[in-house]
């Protein structure tokens, strides 16, 4: 299957699905020939820019998806979103497989985002040759789609491995690439964004050199800690055996480089207050701090291509829940038990950021009631995922859905070039922008910070941020990181006398699905789940994408 084949297949289901695309060069079935060119497109500027944005489209469907595989595949969060054959619990369980839905959707909607990518950046060069389209306009729109292409392409790697790599000058879409041709792919689509687009100017919702830098910086990360092979994961696919660590310097050398363009540009800074990150009325930089570096719009499900359902996923049932609650009824995703918040306490009781990651307990403003969500009563709520911003704010964003998805902060930035320093034996280097993080949140600093210590810091500012797998299976513990849930206090079989609480019939029920998702997590993962399984199609077609990922 060559590229334009897998566009028009993945481009006729998206379509059925509701999502514009930049499509095939076939006739749709009506006999309507839909192919984009720059006559019918590109005639100016602001068309070139237009088509570009069209790629957001692919984009937005997987603001909250990212979470289901990122977040619910590991210690931090269960999914109980419907019944126990739905993506969320199956994901949370470590029994995905081709065809479920969160792999399928992502995969093949990154991949979408690619073909649009191509078609535009060929177009927008024919406009610009024909003198329709500035060099000014031509810098803003390739720039742009050159960005979102190496993005989606880091993260189908971090994700999938080895994966087919085409662009506007050919390649297949069936042949998986080596790791390094993969990266090789990205880092020349961000140095083409860096010298294209213009710097950050306050609006993250547009992309920047300084965005384009940014990536950059978490890419050679990524690539500096040596990603596994899939002979390596076929070594391990079977076993709850993690990998060696191994890095290559130069690559993390890269990664401080690129951090540094970012920083030495002043155009970014962290926002004072930890607080004010998250939320509707923080978004685009409302508050000027120019923290919030990168971000996808959402402006809600009857105007985007699918709104931002993080809030809605996390906060679905609020005030049936928890102690006051009238009931108990499952979010989508979970928190998976106390001992997140109280390990962190335990460490850091002082730490800002610890109430706003977990929510232990919430006032009704309709009622007055305080709501306590620890068990016996609920797990503790993801703060992250909720509304911060307004009063009330976390009852309207349910249905509204529209809060901007933080792809990066400025936050990342510093403390990829303070893990690259630690991981070069740069350790008194890594001080100055570890602590800068660590000042903001009111704790210790320290004069040379550790390993583990950055691992820490990645948990205490990211949390929830869609960072935990990918983080766990660079440094390689994976799997150890997952078996942490046999500490926690629903785990063990006796749980319901260990934990000293008394239940009642519905908590009894409800932490007896915890108890389920953790002992699942404990006993189902594996070396394979470094990887996802290479997925069906939008309709479960084959894509023809070979071989498939060890283990599936």
């Amino acid at each position: 299957m060559k590229k334009n084949l897998l566009l028009a297949a993945l481009a006729a289901t998206t379509l059925l699905a509701g999502f514009s695309s930049c499509s095939s060069d076939d006739d749709d079935d009506n006999g309507n020939n839909n192919q984009v060119t720059d006559e019918n497109v590109v005639a100016d500027d602001a068309s070139a820019i237009a088509l570009v944005n069209g790629i957001y489209s692919h984009w937005q469907p997987l603001s909250s998806s990212f979470t289901f595989i990122i977040e619910s595949a590991s210690n931090k969060l269960i999914s109980f979103e419907g019944e126990e054959d739905e993506p969320g619990p199956v994901v949370s369980r470590f029994e995905q497989q081709p065809n479920t839905w969160y792999q399928v959707k992502i995969f093949n909607h990154l991949l979408l985002g690619v073909a649009q990518a191509n078609e535009a950046i060929t177009t927008v060069k024919n406009s610009l040759e024909a003198g329709k389209v500035s060099q000014a306009g031509y810098n803003a729109a390739v720039g742009k789609a050159k960005l979102l292409r190496g993005l989606a392409y880091l993260k189908l790697v971090q994700l999938w491995g080895e994966i087919p790599v085409f662009t506007e000058n050919g390649g297949s879409a069936t042949e998986r690439k080596p790791i390094d041709d993969v990266f090789a792919q990205i880092v020349s689509d961000l140095t083409d964004a860096e010298s294209l687009l213009k710097d950050y100017d306050g609006d993250p919702r547009t992309p920047s050199k300084q965005a384009a830098q940014a990536l950059l910086a978490r890419a050679y990360l990524f690539w500096g800690d040596n990603p596994l092979s899939q002979a390596e994961v076929a070594a391990i696919a079977d076993s709850q055996t993690d990998p060696s660590f191994t890095t290559t310097p130069a690559r993390l050398e890269k990664a401080v480089e690129y951090a540094n363009k970012v920083i030495n540009s002043g155009k970014l800074a962290l926002d004072p207050d930890f607080s004010k990150l998250f939320g509707r009325e923080y978004e685009s930089n409302k508050r000027k701090t120019n923290e919030h570096l990168l971000t996808i719009a959402h402006d809600g499900d009857a105007y985007d291509a699918q709104g931002n359902h993080q809030t809605h996923c996390s906060w679905t049932f609020p005030f049936q829940n928890g102690e006051n609650g009238s009931s108990l009824t499952d979010n989508h995703t979970e928190v998976a038990d106390d001992d997140l918040y109280d390990n962190w306490y335990a460490e850091f009781p002082n730490d800002k950021r610890l109430a706003k990651t977990y929510f232990t307990k919430i006032t009704n403003p309709e009622d007055g009631f305080t709501y306590t969500y620890r068990s016996p009563f609920y797990t503790p709520i993801n703060g992250k995922g909720v509304d911060q911003s307004y009063d009330d704010a976390e009852n309207l964003e349910i249905t509204y859905n529209s809060i901007d998805r933080i792809e990066i902060r400025y936050a990342e930035v510093l403390l990829t070039k303070a893990e690259a320093l630690v991981q070069l034996g740069r350790n008194g280097e890594a001080a100055e922008p570890f602590n800068k993080l660590r000042t903001r949140a009111g704790i210790a600093t320290v004069s040379a910070p550790t390993f583990d210590q950055i691992k820490r810091e990645w948990d205490y500012e990211f949390t929830y941020e869609q960072f935990d797998l990918i983080n766990h299976a660079r440094w390689k513990d994976y799997v150890a990181s997952v078996k942490q849930v046999s500490t926690y206090k629903h785990f063990p079989e006796d749980w319901e006398t260990s934990t000293g609480n008394t239940y009642n019939t519905a908590q009894r029920a409800f932490f007896a699905k915890v108890h389920k998702h953790l002992q699942a997590k404990y006993n189902n993962v594996r070396g394979k789940h470094y990887r996802q399984p290479i997925p069906t199609g939008l309709k479960n077609e084959d894509l023809g994408i070979t071989p498939q990922n060890p283990g599936y």
